[in-house]
């Protein structure tokens, strides 16, 4: 039995009243940390550190590909016999300008080379006219390449003592002076095509598969259809072929909202992770858009065709200012994409977080039925 004289037990602590603060258990150093391993502060402390990572590496994926654009292999078609002592000081005076190897491929006559051009294997024609270099550009293969060339060729010119003509024989549209455009109308498909992806997972959890899947293709269409019409009939920034280009916006938003639901199915709530990283930190850079493949780092030129981002590219830059060239590469690269997206999400779909549980279609189950007896019940005196 307590003594009534003595102090009683603290309500808020469980302590006697009289008993010392000092000698309140005090939690270690690694109950500290497991409990904030258990807290909310946990995730939150992770994912600040992961978007200042992200935002760094994104600020300088960028600019290191932007900021010294190099060229290391340049492929120019050579119109007749290039092998004239001007000729050749001109070749070797350019690879020396650019620090880089000038691919030459011979072709019987300027139409041939035009075709080459038109198939995107060359960037430009060097031919002979009387004793002039005649340099004919195609801005659009590539606005970058076509600036470092025009820049070089009339120097080089006057250093080898070779008169040269350049001329662009295929510009860019006049709303899209630095070949940027395509670019940008590629990356808002890709972003918004995985955000959307993100958005379903949040506020869309009770999608089934088959629904999901839907979704995404319902939002890619109308989200590509938006794009085509702001930068064409809006802005008139450029004059697409709309209905395909439309179909090349929407298969990337697909694919890209297809990647993220397959990376969430495999890593769950870190699925943002790849996701940034293939698309955002490695596929926009080299997906020469803002900086031509030849001016890229070889293997990130190469690696780049085979990413969503780059095949998006090259499938809306071959459509624009190359019509009846086109390529069935790139829509392969982005349909296999969403093929083994789409296959990895279905077969592994019970891993995906949401979809409608058994008890919630259950309960639908019933509230509907009682609704269809209610009405029955209420029709038969009728």
């Amino acid at each position: 039995m307590a003594d009534p004289g003595s102090p009683g037990p603290d309500e808020d602590t469980g302590r006697p009243s009289g008993a010392h603060p000092d000698h309140a258990h005090r939690p270690s150093a690694r109950e500290r940390w497991a409990d904030f391993r258990t807290s909310a502060y946990w995730p939150a402390a992770v994912l600040c550190l992961i978007l200042a990572a992200a935002a760094g590496l994104f600020a300088g994926s960028y600019t290191y590909q932007m900021a010294k654009p190099t060229p290391r292999h340049v492929p120019i078609a050579v119109v007749g016999e290039h092998r004239w002592p001007q000729g050749l000081r001109f070749v070797d005076g350019m690879e020396r300008a650019l620090d880089a190897g000038l691919s030459l491929h011979a072709y019987r006559d300027d139409g041939a080379a035009r075709d080459a051009i038109e198939e995107q294997k060359v960037f430009a024609v060097l031919s002979r006219d009387g004793e002039r270099a005649r340099l004919d550009l195609s801005g659009a293969s590539g606005a970058s390449v076509a600036q470092l060339l025009a820049e070089a060729a009339p120097k080089v010119g006057r250093a080898t003592g070779t008169p040269v003509t350049v001329r662009d024989v295929n510009p860019l549209q006049s709303g899209d002076p630095r070949g940027l455009a395509l670019f940008y109308i590629s990356l808002a498909a890709v972003i918004v095509g995985f955000v959307g992806a993100i958005q379903l997972s949040v506020h869309a959890r009770g999608l089934d598969p088959l629904e999901r899947i839907a979704c995404t293709a319902v939002y890619a269409l109308l989200g590509g259809f938006t794009i085509a019409a702001v930068v064409d009939w809006w802005l008139g920034a450029l004059h697409l072929p709309f209905t395909q280009s439309w179909l090349i916006l929407a298969f990337t938003m697909f694919t890209c909202g297809m990647v993220f639901t397959m990376f969430n199915t495999l890593v769950g709530r870190w699925a943002m992770l790849p996701t940034w990283g293939v698309m955002v930190l490695l596929g926009n850079p080299s997906s020469g858009g803002a900086v031509s493949w030849p001016l890229l780092p070889s293997v990130l030129g190469h690696i780049g065709q085979w990413l969503p981002p780059g095949a998006s590219v090259n499938a809306q830059h071959t459509a624009v200012y190359f019509r009846g060239h086109q390529h069935l590469f790139p829509y392969l690269v982005l349909a296999a994409w969403a093929l083994v997206s789409c296959a990895v999400f279905w077969i592994w779909r019970h891993r995906h977080p949401g979809g409608r549980t058994p008890k919630a279609a259950a309960h639908a189950a019933r509230g509907k039925g009682s609704g269809d007896g209610g009405g029955a019940t209420a029709a038969a005196p009728g």
